[in-house]
């Protein structure tokens, strides 16, 4: 600068009034190029605007996300989402939200709402494009230092039928809010997503009631077992008397023999001495039993001679 004063001619004074009331063109050319450089560097600087984007105006557009809206600027996530220079906002519509926040804190509403702001940008394609059709997002409430575990990690899915369903990565879980559509983007900025439900994070809100129903859906699956253990004996008593009837049809063969002869017989003493041996061996008592009654045919007709004399 002074040898270009200098240059102009005079004192310091004279030149700087010189390079003043000259036209433009001399000014710059009278500028040293790492100076004009600066210069353009600080404008261009001064004119960039504060934030990239302004979540509150950017909902209000949506009237059917109002709700939503209000609880963004009460809990002051939408000031933590305007500094951010990559982001995306999971919307849910005004009665859906309601449902699920009202009567809640304003610290409980803030903690469950930042789970639903991921810090990247997610459009519907990329979704699309997950690898293995599923990632786990990186959400608000995990950057504020008080997420327990997975409780600032969301489960992003696609399913066989396309849908796209959010959820926490705790484990257990549910994956219940589904993506419906694209609201707003700004890419690479900003992205606005509308999903079914406010996403159930277990415990941020000291509630742990929810996971416990899917186990209880199995609690009924071991009565059958109890069923069928008594009903294992059952073919085992009716085989004891089957086993018994034929030993009952083996004496009656036995029995029947040993009371044929007795009306033949007019003495006892020769008809004991067959039934003994039909007790030992079944299979000769008939036989025995026929010599018998011609014996006491011989007699009998021995005692009718006798007589007749």
């Amino acid at each position: 600068w002074d040898s270009s004063l200098r240059g102009i001619g005079g004192d310091s004074s004279s030149s700087a009034a010189g390079l003043i009331n000259s036209s433009p063109p001399q000014y710059l050319a009278k500028m040293s190029p790492k100076a004009f450089v600066l210069s353009c560097i600080l404008l261009l600087f001064s004119s960039a605007p504060a934030t990239a984007f302004n979540i509150t105006r950017l909902l209000e557009r949506f009237p059917e996300f109002s709700t939503f809206n209000q609880y963004l600027n009460e809990t002051h996530l939408n000031q933590e989402i305007n500094r951010r220079a990559t982001i995306t906002v999971l919307a849910v519509n005004n009665g859906a939200v309601s449902s699920a926040l009202s009567g809640k804190s304003t610290d409980v509403v803030k903690r469950m709402l930042s789970t639903h702001v991921v810090l990247d940008y997610f459009d519907v394609p990329k979704l699309q494009k997950l690898k293995g059709k599923t990632g786990v997002l990186t959400t608000m409430y995990q950057s504020s230092g008080i997420a327990n575990g997975q409780q600032g990690f969301l489960n992003a899915t696609q399913l066989p039928n396309g849908d796209i369903v959010f959820g926490s990565n705790v484990k257990g879980a549910p994956l219940m809010s589904k993506l419906l559509k694209l609201v707003a983007a700004q890419p690479y900025n900003i992205s606005v997503l509308e999903v079914s439900s406010v996403i159930y994070i277990p415990g941020i809100d000291g509630n742990f009631s929810a996971p416990p129903p899917p186990p209880a859906s199995h609690a009924p699956a071991p009565a059958p077992t109890k069923k069928k253990s008594p009903v294992a004996p059952s073919p085992v008593e009716a085989e004891a008397p089957e086993a018994e009837s034929p030993a009952e049809a083996a004496e009656t063969p036995e029995e029947a023999p040993a009371k044929a002869p007795t009306p033949d017989a007019p003495t006892s003493s020769p008809p004991e001495g067959p039934p003994a041996d039909a007790a030992d061996a079944p299979a000769p008592s008939k036989s025995s039993g026929s010599r018998a009654t011609a014996f006491s045919l011989c007699i009998a007709a021995v005692m009718g001679l006798v007589s007749a004399l």
